[in-house]
């Protein structure tokens, strides 16, 4: 039965096919590839592609960072926020990023990324530059709801264009660089929000000051965005015309359906095979298990510091190396990850051990400066979560394929990472502060909630594979194929023989094409 399901679904997508041009004759045409082309493409790549996601990330983190900046400064007096009204505000933006996400997936398929993105960062630019405006609850909850709807589009835009411009066995890396910043937008927020606090001005609180510069820093990268980014491979200004040849060569063995050529159709079919494949479901329960756990540091993380006795300019100032931390953990764990061929489940498995002994030092240690030490150093191990993040969206990578199946996909892992931020600050009560002790609790039962799925999902992809297997025997093709997209340099020896490789720009999704292989 769900064969001939998965049989219909590929008809459907031949057909979308005929009434588009989705591959181009260029895809079709084979090219001779060396390992020194492939790097030259990826050098130039990275010196184009992968800065402006790197910096347009770093501020989407920074222009979320300062909530909790703000906060110490005196946001929520001169706000005159009440009882859970600051909790409300640190889950307003992921509430409208929830809402917005079925039209995320439809529109990174229908609207050039090169003016998607600089639409995004405008429209979130000056939300927050707007916000020093705000002088009550409701006008806060606004502003914060219009910063989160623009931002809801970023995760999933940047995860698709990683997946359209690197080989699988690049992604964990690039993931990584830009995800990464978000150690690094932790150190300039903590920096900038000490210096700024420190102006005296007659017109503007220290809050106002600190979002009103982010804000206006936001809004000024736009144009820098539209003429640099390009739109795919085959439009790349830096990549002379023999270039992109070769960069669509050596994207071939990635099989992940993504045509470079014409815009993609938005396939309905694709959109139900992710909502049938179990592995949807068990990454979803990454996504949400570690949003909300990461709500610790993200909206509380300065206020259970200025908890453990230190005054407001020391808070800002501990989280520096915080941040510095944050960012040799997420780098240090991808590239692991790539070092070790398929490790990206175990890796996770690795890296939520110090998550669980530094939740258990914070819900365990009493708040006095006798423990002041071990518990900083519980609260660094919390930069563990970040590098979660990198290797659940790297393995959703190279774990899916097709177009809209891909885009669907990392809108559903926002969502999930969206409802993990909503529900996380509302297990923090200022009731229960400094300890937060129950919050805490219920964060060491969800990193091992996590644990358990992770273990699930490592099982299903081993059959998925078998699976993949007995459909290219039945296909008359042989069992095992080797996975050249994983490979750490190009081999153009490595290519495979006859029909093999064929269909790799055919926008099919991972379970219909069967030579693609599952990434453990």
């Amino acid at each position: 039965m769900a064969d001939a399901v998965l049989a219909h679904k590929v008809s459907a997508d031949l057909k979308d096919m005929e009434d588009g041009p989705q591959v181009t004759e260029t895809e079709n045409q084979r090219v001779t590839l060396t390992e020194e082309d492939n790097r030259r493409i990826l050098r130039k790549t990275d010196l184009t592609i992968l800065p402006i996601l790197a910096w347009v990330y770093f501020l989407q983190i920074l222009d979320k960072t300062v909530l909790g900046y703000g906060a110490i400064f005196g946001l929520r007096e001169d706000t005159h926020l009440k009882g859970n009204q600051y909790s409300l505000i640190g889950s307003i933006a992921p509430i409208a990023q929830l809402a917005w996400q079925p039209f995320s997936s439809i529109l990174i398929i229908k609207v050039p990324h090169r003016i998607l993105m600089p639409t995004l960062v405008l429209g979130w630019g000056i939300a927050q530059s707007l916000t020093p405006l705000c002088k009550s609850f409701p006008a806060l909850l606004a502003i914060r709801f219009f910063l989160g709807l623009f931002e809801a589009g970023c995760l999933p835009l940047f995860s698709v264009i990683t997946a359209h411009w690197y080989r699988r066995s690049e992604q964990p890396v690039r993931v990584a660089a830009w995800y990464g910043t978000n150690g690094l937008a932790t150190i300039f927020a903590a920096a900038l929000s000490f210096g700024l606090a420190k102006i005296p001005s007659p017109l503007l609180a220290s809050w106002q000051i600190i979002f009103l510069f982010t804000g206006l820093m936001t809004i000024v990268t736009v144009p820098f965005i539209y003429w640099k980014l390009d739109n795919n491979v085959h439009s790349a200004r830096f990549l002379t015309a023999e270039e992109k040849q070769k960069a669509i060569e050596r994207l071939r063995a990635n099989n992940n359906g993504t045509s470079d050529g014409e815009a993609h159709k938005f396939k309905w079919s694709q959109v139900g095979e992710v909502f049938l494949d179990i592995k949807t479901y068990l990454f979803i329960a990454m996504s949400l298990a570690n949003n909300l756990g990461a709500q610790v540091v993200n909206t509380f993380g300065p206020l259970i510091l200025s908890g453990l006795g230190f005054d407001n300019h020391k808070t800002t100032l501990l989280n520096i190396p915080f941040g510095a931390v944050q960012y040799v953990i997420i780098l240090g764990v991808a590239w692991t990850s790539v070092k070790v061929r398929s490790g990206k489940g175990v890796a996770l498995m690795v890296i939520l051990l110090p998550i669980l002994a530094g939740i258990s030092v914070l819900y365990v240690l009493p708040r006095d400066k006798s423990h002041t030490a071990p518990l900083l150093v519980g609260y660094y191990f919390l930069a563990f979560i970040f590098g979660c993040n990198t290797l659940v969206m790297s393995w959703i990578l190279a774990n899916t394929a097709g177009s809209t199946k891909s885009s669907v996909m990392m809108s559903l892992y926002n969502a999930a990472s969206s409802a993990g931020n909503i529900i996380g600050p509302l297990l923090f009560d200022t009731a229960d502060a400094p300890a937060y002790t129950p919050g805490l609790k219920a964060t060491l039962g969800v990193y091992s909630m996590m644990a358990a799925v992770v273990l699930l999902q490592l099982g299903n992809l081993v059959l998925l594979n078998k699976m993949q297997e007995k459909k290219r025997v039945a296909n008359g093709k042989p069992a095992k194929l080797h996975d050249a997209s994983m490979d750490k340099k190009f081999n153009a020896g490595a290519a495979q023989e006859g029909d093999i490789g064929s269909r790799a720009f055919l926008d099919l999704t991972d379970r219909q094409n069967d030579e693609f292989i599952y990434v453990y």
